[in-house]
């Protein structure tokens, strides 16, 4: 299998994780991840989280309040170099968040590093969406 191949296969078990967490269980998503304190994302939430446990938590978080969701991606690029790669695409997404209907259509951009003969993301960015994190909020009382 190629290191692209490999890659596209990575991105299919994060995008199929992402879907078990927009039904309300983040769990899968452990399993892509790298757990280095150097990992980071730019969440359509609004938010900057670095560190396995922080982005993690904020997964959690989506996943408390999120129910009926599928996300799919289309205009997928990737580009391996070496035992880093990256993926870039545009991501639709269609949940709920406390009874919220959202609709989320964002630029996305993994970067995917080797561990251990192993692909795992290490940095997952999407163009930030109004309305989620005003969810979020109204579900952890914030509002």
């Amino acid at each position: 299998m190629s290191a692209e191949d490999e890659v596209q296969a990575a991105s299919a078990t994060f995008y199929a994780a992402l879907n078990t967490m927009l039904a309300g269980d983040a769990s899968a998503l452990s399993d892509i991840w790298s757990h280095s304190e150097t990992v980071s994302t730019l969440h359509p939430i609004g938010r900057r989280e670095v560190g396995w446990d922080a982005v993690r938590e904020s997964f959690e978080e989506v996943a408390r309040g999120s129910t009926g969701g599928h996300v799919e991606i289309t205009d997928q690029l990737i580009t391996v170099f070496g035992d880093v790669a990256y993926e870039i695409g545009v991501e639709h997404a269609k949940f709920a968040v406390a009874d919220t209907p959202l609709t989320v259509n964002s630029r996305f951009t993994n970067i995917y590093r080797r561990e251990d003969g192993v692909w795992k993301i290490v940095h997952h960015h999407g163009d930030k969406s109004p309305g989620i994190s005003e969810a979020l909020d109204s579900v952890a009382g914030k509002s």
